[in-house]
């Protein structure tokens, strides 16, 4: 029997990337996934997200390992549009038991007085308010339902160190672990998880792009992903150049079993060594 067979989990930012990933980890686990993406791009984002399509190619892989999945455009910015989404799967699949609050932007890279309201709301509004408004709309259910549950934010090494050119995004995800710890106090009591994934350096368009490359490599004019890769390498301690999604979804799956039935409040680094590299 796969270990999250019975269970339904509820995935943010799952058309491409670390989402796709982790949403395709958790079927194959057993579980039943709702996955739920924006695919629109945001203003003052520097590289192209999601589309409609990228969502469906999600559906279509979970549905050819056999999986049931329900794919659905929504905000995480937008309480009314969870909370639809929310009550549509528990009519669908009688609840939802895990939930991986994972869609993340990044905007401008800027020195932090350079950053404008754009840059630094819309950073904050996906990142840090869309994990609040996610777990709003699926808490209560969860609760009711009286059966347990699990948690997973997504974090990152930004929300455990201060990276320049990045106040917004450090900020939120510092955020994030913020809100998980008291999270996981409010809920234990309802033998509801909650824990965060802190990824490094991961082989996404979010870190792997030409506005990325460039703050990097200021050195270069146009540095390539191959420029940048030098550098790259040198962050982790294991000797691997960057992580894949599917390295983290790993953290994931585990985070959300019974496998890790006691292990609440914690920021897992999923990073290759990286945050403790003299």
């Amino acid at each position: 029997m796969a270990e999250l067979d019975g269970k339904v989990a509820l995935v943010t930012g799952a058309a491409r990337g670390q989402g796709r990933a982790h949403s395709i980890a958790l079927a194959k686990a057993g579980a039943k996934i709702v996955a739920i993406d924006f695919v629109e791009n945001i203003d003052r984002v520097y590289y192209d997200l999601a589309t409609p399509a990228d969502l469906e190619r999600t559906g279509k892989e979970i549905e050819a390992i056999g999986g049931t999945v329900m794919t659905r455009k929504a905000d995480v910015r937008s309480q009314e549009q969870l909370d639809e989404v929310v009550a549509e799967a528990v009519g669908e699949f009688g609840g939802i038991d895990i939930v991986v609050a994972n869609a993340g932007i990044g905007t401008t890279l800027a020195k932090t007085w350079e950053l404008t309201d754009d840059d630094w709301f819309n950073a904050l509004d996906v990142n840090l308010t869309g994990v609040w408004r996610t777990v709003k709309a699926t808490a209560p259910q969860m609760i009711e339902a009286g059966r347990g549950g699990a948690y997973v934010l997504t974090s990152s090494l930004a929300g455990l160190k201060g990276y320049q050119h990045l106040a917004h995004y450090v900020s939120s995800k510092h955020g994030v672990n913020g809100l998980m710890k008291v999270l996981a106090n409010e809920l234990g009591p309802y033998n509801i998880r909650v824990n965060s994934i802190c990824p490094g350096l991961v082989n996404t368009d979010m870190m792997m792009n030409q506005p990325t490359y460039d703050v990097w490599r200021p050195d270069l004019e146009k540095p390539s992903k191959d420029d940048v890769m030098e550098l790259f390498k040198t962050f982790q301690v294991l000797p691997i150049d960057y992580l894949e999604p599917e390295d983290v979804s790993e953290a994931v799956v585990w985070l959300a079993s019974d496998h890790a039935r006691v292990i609440t409040g914690v920021a897992l680094t999923v990073d290759g060594g990286q945050i403790g590299r003299g």
